[in-house]
């Protein structure tokens, strides 16, 4: 099925993932790796799946807002209506008279003022909140995988390398643990792309400087993976 161009579908992003975990569980069944991997695909489902959601919600939520945004505009309308009869009718014999009837008025205005600013932000508030924790959730994950390859030092693989006792354990040959890594920088990866899938559809300026910094965040850890794979690759020849 051919996808747009100038957007980011989810459907991709989640087959990719689905294949990715596949991999992983194919090389590395039954490690933490693999469980880090279904969580990501979980992540993306609930992503994928929260945009229709979101979509039929705020329709309502908007729809409710709007219309008590009308009737804020229509009791507003009416309360001027009746200071400006009571200034022209019943008109005030003193200037202080004068001064509270404008009062009243100003407040009537700055009040409903705020009233349908604060409605006709919900939706976007509430769909913020949301895109938010969807966020933090990725953020969380993006994590997690550094911390899986974190003791994966591939100078440990050197023939050179003299443990100490309390060095980690290294279960992983040359091939294994470039496969590792190489796993771990494509989930961050996808943690990025995920992370923009949320913003797809918002223009919220929160969202989208969160959705940069968590691509930041993991084009950051995904180069320290790769810095250890040139290490093994550079060990490899010399070993």
């Amino acid at each position: 099925m051919a996808t747009a161009l100038h957007r980011l579908e989810a459907e991709p992003v989640l087959v990719t993932v689905e294949r990715l975990r596949e991999r992983v569980a194919a090389r590395f069944p039954g490690r933490g790796l693999e469980r880090v991997a279904t969580e990501l695909v979980t992540m993306t489902q609930e992503v994928s799946a929260s945009a229709a959601v979101n979509r039929g919600r705020l329709r309502a939520l908007r729809a409710g807002s709007r219309t008590l945004v009308l009737l804020v505009l229509v009791a507003t309308v009416t309360a001027l209506a009746f200071v400006l009869h009571s200034a022209i009718v019943d008109g005030p014999d003193h200037e202080v008279e004068w001064l509270s009837l404008l009062e009243s008025g100003v407040n009537d205005v700055v009040f409903a003022s705020i009233a349908i600013w604060f409605l006709y932000s919900v939706p976007e508030r509430v769909r913020r909140a949301d895109t938010l924790a969807l966020l933090h959730k990725l953020r969380s994950l993006a994590h997690i995988i550094d911390m899986h390859q974190l003791a994966k030092d591939p100078e440990r693989l050197r023939s050179s390398f003299r443990p100490t006792p309390v060095s980690p354990a290294m279960d992983l040959g040359p091939g294994q643990l470039e496969h590792y890594l190489d796993y771990c920088s494509e989930m961050l990866s996808l943690v990025g792309k995920v992370a923009a899938l949320c913003a797809e559809e918002s223009r919220d300026a929160i969202v989208l400087d969160t959705v940069s910094t968590i691509e930041t965040l993991t084009t950051g850890m995904s180069r320290k993976i790769w810095q250890k794979i040139s290490v093994l690759n550079e060990a490899r020849p010399a070993d």
